[in-house]
């Protein structure tokens, strides 16, 4: 069969009309006022490429594929949508698309029952349809693997020829760069993803916009939200006015929130150009409520009708024509969650909470457990799996246990202190800077910890969030701002490679070091153990390597302070106390020091042995100080063998004021680009201590601050005069979506974030992307 009228599509037609078919065909049968329209099916599609002589044509150009070779992918499908649009589509297919498009006009029950000469008769009296032509992709096997957004849609589309091409159009559209890459990402057989074509009746809408049977801001279930913009949708969501906003209650369909706002322009469609065209709104109109109180309900009503159908809460485009209200599409609303208490949850829902401490939320999660307090490393042995860990404050050498505790508890520090970063990788619950848990909290009492509010409950108690979580279902989003990822501990590079991130802009060897090596680079050379020092960092950067390769992995060399050094076997002996470790003896300024240099050499050494096999490694250098400093270390890598080239890349850490101040000057050494530490350039701008949990409470500690912005827009117009990389590592960007925006406004070219963000980060550029590019228009 190939076409099906929306009201003869089945609940299990899906491999023939594809989700967005399904769902239209599923509301006309609910008879919601949904447009009328068809589907021309896959089965039409499989017959044109057997008619038309082409599928092994298209293998043919398909086995040359290189999915990370983006030109060579952008050549390959202009070559295999030429084929296609240039194939002859079989009469047979040709009429019945022309048919059933001549008759959209007429209401199909009396388009079955009438003779030809009386269906001649009504047309004629009726002008031809607009109509929306969109692809509907599908797997015949996997009818349930997602190919959203990445096939044709064309609009306003009028008369039966033009309907014909729009069809092959969207054909060809299964072949553009972006739909290959994520078969070949997800290991579709190309051949195998069909496509069926919805060819829809457009409403000339005056009115528009999107509605949400639960309320996002809230995420309360028992109220519908509804937007609205005058014209056509589009306006609305590219998010280019701001739309009416209106609440509903549930049930007895209640307005019990509007907030009008002011809309000077809107698309409408131009009848005579036969296209959308943008036009200023008259004075009398602009500060109109856009929907009548009678329609709002309306809309709830359908809203609440789609739902109880779904089971689910549903995301649902309307478009009003006159008095109508027409229903274009649903899908599920898949950006909130109920978040669940781990183990130990009290059974009864709404028992009373005693709290007994609170602090800085720093990793999101509720859990229950025993308290284990460690005053030492000395006590780490003491943390089961399960238990909550209770400390001042964690640094490298804690992560071992910190991967066993079920929650993490500390004193003092800030939402970018060791605990948070680690936790928030490790998905692990964790309440910073309390200031006293260690004094107030007792060895083996039960606790909930509640990392997304900051506060601690005595006892298993019961606690339901609903936050915001957007679900990865493979499906590229594409942005032009590179997206990396942070990681630490090498062993979780396998619950993260799938995540849609370029590379990893930041590999810390700290976690490596401690968990894998556990002793001082110097010891070990004292004792001739050198080599098992390189063959360790090796072999877990090698790891992380393999995982992610081709994407490139940019290793930061290591960064402990004297403190943390010390903690390591054998680190006495080697590391002098010092008051303030944090601006003491670490990083460049070790690797040029005579009395760490060859400790330095064998990170080097353990980088050249990884790039022997993986040449997507790359190195950075942190806290850079001086010029001549990260002179001098660069110097040492040329002499050691691994020198900025095409394939091997050298980057500075972005983390000291001085590099705000002269940024051109360091720009000018043999280095590729630079990437901003926001963590510690925020706290050396600002002159406050990152893990002060007292300053931090009090909201000093805030990459937002004027200052901190200046720095880092100095840091990205310096280099970027020099014609180097900029890129960002630090916390920034994963709390505050300002800074994303900001960020982009001054063209960044990367942003590096933790693994719990990388989807929300990355949708989040894409969308300030697009606001960009439509301000710009």
């Amino acid at each position: 069969m190939n076409i099906k009228w929306f009201r003869d599509i089945k609940k299990g037609d899906i491999g023939q009309v594809g989700g967005k078919g399904l769902n239209l065909g599923i509301m006309y049968n609910l008879e919601l006022p949904v447009p009328a329209g068809f589907c021309v099916t896959a089965d039409a599609y499989k017959l044109f490429l057997e008619k038309a002589g082409i599928k092994e044509k298209i293998k043919e150009i398909l086995s040359k594929i290189n999915i990370e070779d983006s030109t060579g992918l952008g050549e390959i499908s202009e070559e295999i949508e030429e084929v296609i649009l240039n194939s002859e589509i079989p009469i047979e297919i040709q009429k019945e698309i022309k048919d059933a498009y001549d008759h959209l006009n007429v209401n199909i029950d009396v388009y079955k029952m009438a003779g030809e000469s009386a269906l001649n008769m009504i047309k004629a009296g009726r002008d031809l349809p607009y109509v929306a032509v969109r692809s509907s992709a599908t797997a015949e096997d996997l009818p349930e693997a997602s190919f959203a957004g990445q096939q044709a849609t064309y609009l306003n589309i009028r008369g039966s020829n033009n309907v014909v091409d729009s069809v092959r159009k969207c054909w060809a559209s299964l072949f553009t760069a972006r739909a290959i890459y994520y078969r070949e990402k997800n290991n579709f057989d190309h051949m195998e993803v069909l496509i069926s074509v919805v060819v829809q009746r457009m409403v000339n809408s005056d009115k528009a916009g999107v509605m949400f049977t639960i309320n996002p801001s809230t995420n309360k279930e028992d109220e519908i939200m509804i937007e609205a913009c005058f014209g056509l949708g589009e306006a609305l969501v590219s998010g280019s006015i701001n739309p009416d906003n209106y609440i509903v209650s549930k049930g007895n369909l209640k307005i019990i929130h509007k907030k009008i706002m002011e809309q000077d322009w809107g698309f409408f469609r131009d009848e005579h150009l036969g296209r959308t065209v943008k036009r200023k709104l008259a004075d009398s109109q602009k500060n109109e409520q856009v929907l009548e109180e009678d329609d709002i309900k309306k809309l709830a009503k359908y809203g609440e009708k789609i739902e109880e159908h779904y089971k689910i809460p549903m995301d649902i485009e309307y478009a009003l024509e006159g008095k109508r209200i027409f229903i274009l599409q649903a899908r599920p609303v898949t950006t909130f969650e109920k978040s669940e208490v781990k183990e130990g949850t009290a059974e009864k829902s709404g028992e009373s909470k005693e709290e007994i401490l609170s602090g800085l939320a720093a990793s999101p999660g509720v859990a229950s457990g025993k308290v284990r307090i460690v005053h030492d490393i000395t006590e780490l042995s003491k943390i089961e799996k399960g238990d909550i860990l209770v400390t001042r404050m964690t640094n490298p050498d804690y992560v071992v246990a910190m991967e066993k505790a079920i929650a993490i508890v500390t004193d003092e520090g800030g939402v970018t202190a060791h605990a948070a970063i680690v936790s928030r990788e490790l998905g692990v619950p964790c309440v910073v800077g309390t200031e006293k848990a260690t004094h107030i909290l007792k060895e083996g009492q039960e606790i909930t910890v509640d990392g997304a509010t900051g506060k601690v409950y005595s006892g298993k108690v019961e606690i339901a969030h609903q936050e915001e979580k957007i679900e990865y279902n493979g499906e590229p989003i594409i942005t032009g701002t590179k997206i990396f990822m942070n990681l630490g501990e090498p062993s979780k590079i396998d619950d993260y490679k799938n995540l849609p991130f370029d590379g990893i802009g930041l590999m810390r060897l700290e976690f490596l070091i401690t968990s894998s090596i556990g002793e001082h680079p110097l010891h070990m050379i004292e004792e001739g153990r050198s080599q098992e020092y390189i063959d360790k960092m090796s072999k877990g950067i090698s790891k992380v390597a393999g995982a992610i390769n081709p994407r490139p992995l940019i290793v930061r060399f290591s960064d402990f302070k004297t403190n943390e050094y010390r903690n390591l076997k054998g680190g006495d002996k080697y590391e002098a106390e010092e008051n303030n470790p944090m601006i003491g003896w670490r990083g460049v300024s070790r690797y040029i020091d005579k009395e760490f240099i060859e400790a330095f050499k064998l990170e080097v050494r353990a980088i050249k042995k990884v790039r022997e096999q993986w040449k997507n490694v790359h190195v950075m250098l942190p806290f850079v100080r001086t010029v001549d400093g990260a002179k001098e270390t660069i110097d040492i890598l040329r002499e050691m063998g691994l020198e900025n080239t095409e394939d091997f890349d050298v980057f500075l850490m972005a983390e000291v004021p001085c590099m705000a101040l002269i940024p051109e000057k360091f720009a000018e050494l043999d280095i590729d680009g630079v990437s901003i530490g926001s963590n510690d350039l925020t706290q050396l701008v600002l002159g406050v201590d990152r893990d002060s949990a007292k300053l931090g409470k009090l909201g000093f500690f805030d990459e937002r601050d004027p200052a901190v912005l200046e720095a880092i827009s100095r840091i990205i117009k310096g280099f970027k005069s020099k014609g180097k990389k900029v890129g960002i590592c630090g916390q920034a960007p994963s709390y505050y979506p300002e800074i994303v925006e900001f960020l982009i406004k001054h063209n960044i070219d990367s942003i590096s974030v933790n693994p719990d963000v990388v989807v929300k980060v990355r949708v989040n550029v894409a969308s300030v992307e697009r606001k960009i590019l439509l301000e710009k228009k």
